[in-house]
């Protein structure tokens, strides 16, 4: 199985993601740690573009084809990256389940950005303009949405574990 988080930074789908695979044993790749490695190699620096996805995708991939369920935690904002992961769940033969995060509630969103630290060593967190300003295609179809405005951590994590034992 192929389990992708998406969402905007500061929605709370690390925290989810990082659990869920904790729980369930699954590979857990996280685009962040994979693009401040590429940019702290000095190959592409600021500008890295897609690699971080193209290197996760064949990160996912090499788990996949051992058997392993994979957790991805990106935030996955135009249709190409969704597309990508679609294309390698079909390449696979696995299922894939997308889950979209989000906090619907703008000001406790904001708090969040402006309170997070860098949990990735080199990445500077992203302030809330940025979050404002970050391009995010609209969503047609994700598997699940979790509203971080409305559970708590454990209570999002139970709700994705259910969701996942009823699509097995």
């Amino acid at each position: 199985m192929l389990i992708v988080f998406s969402g905007l930074p500061g929605t709370g789908k690390t925290t989810i993601a990082r659990e869920l695979a904790r729980q369930t044993g699954a590979v857990y790749l996280r685009i962040d740690v994979i693009e401040q490695a590429i940019r702290s190699a000095g190959v592409l620096a600021d500008d890295v573009g897609a690699s971080g996805y193209g290197v996760a995708t064949a990160l996912a991939s090499s788990n996949l084809q051992l058997g392993h369920t994979v957790v991805a935690d990106c935030v996955n904002p135009v249709r190409e990256s969704r597309e990508a992961w679609k294309a390698l769940a079909a390449m696979a033969a696995v299922e894939l389940i997308n889950i979209r995060v989000v906090c619907s509630d703008r000001q406790e969103h904001q708090r969040r950005v402006e309170r997070r630290v860098g949990d990735v060593p080199g990445l500077t967190p992203p302030t809330w303009q940025s979050v404002l300003a970050h391009e995010y295609e609209t969503w047609d179809g994700a598997s699940m949405e979790i509203d971080t405005a409305l559970l708590t951590p454990d209570q999002a994590v139970a709700m994705a574990l259910q969701h996942l034992t009823g699509a097995e």
